[in-house]
């Protein structure tokens, strides 16, 4: 896994599960990944060294992943979405036919209740 998707998963992971972290392991967290800024950086800022950092990070991330583990949340989602998006598509699929060949009102009704439910989901 490379570097920036390393990055979307920990920042997703923390979406799920950051409210079982400590205030300064969300704290770190949040000023690494999502602002940016270096273990260098946050160490200066919080006057601990750069390693004390690090451990506060890498044990936030442990938390998370452990109960990813667990409970599957996230790969759940990221499943759902997939199939949501290709629900909408063949919604929008069925239309565009229909619009084309059949001009059928049940049709377009119907595969507007599939978009709307599939848009529902999503929320």
């Amino acid at each position: 896994m490379g570097v920036k998707n390393q990055t979307y998963r920990m920042t997703m992971l923390f979406d799920f599960y950051g409210e079982v972290l400590t205030d300064r392991q969300k704290e770190f967290f949040d000023l690494y990944y999502n602002e940016d800024l270096s273990l260098a950086e946050i160490a200066e800022n919080y006057g601990i060294s750069r390693q004390g950092v690090r451990d506060v990070i890498v044990r936030a991330e442990a938390v998370m992943t452990e109960l990813e583990d667990k409970t599957g949340l996230l790969k759940r989602f990221m499943q759902m979405r997939d199939r949501l998006a290709a629900i909408e598509s063949a919604a929008g699929a069925i239309k565009t036919l229909n619009y084309r060949q059949y001009d059928n009102p049940e049709l377009e009704r119907l595969a507007d209740e599939i978009s709307q439910n599939a848009a529902a989901l999503k929320e």
